[in-house]
């Protein structure tokens, strides 16, 4: 995936459920930090993300643009919509 399909995901999900701001945790969070990531960083087709205290959110971005949606077969990658706990970072 590359950033432009990460911002499209993005808006997307955005449109669907109204939330302005995403968590994007796995393999394509670096697309944040480095927009023109090497291509062996965009092979992924999915972005995981959530929305910070809306699991709704999660659940309604994975029944609609996730794996295997009309918009994952228009356009090859998907959003697949996780929980917070899907992430869980040390405390140091």
């Amino acid at each position: 995936m590359r950033r432009d399909e990460l911002e499209h995901v993005l808006r997307a999900a955005g449109a669907i459920t109204g939330v302005e701001t995403w968590v994007i945790v796995g393999s394509q969070a670096i697309l944040g930090a480095v927009p023109n990531a090497p291509k062996e960083l965009l092979v992924s087709q999915e972005v995981d993300l959530y929305a910070l205290g809306d699991e709704a959110a999660s659940d309604l971005v994975d029944g609609s643009i996730g794996e295997k949606s009309p918009f994952h077969e228009s356009f090859g990658y998907y959003a697949h919509g996780v929980g917070r706990e899907t992430a869980i970072l040390p405390s140091r």
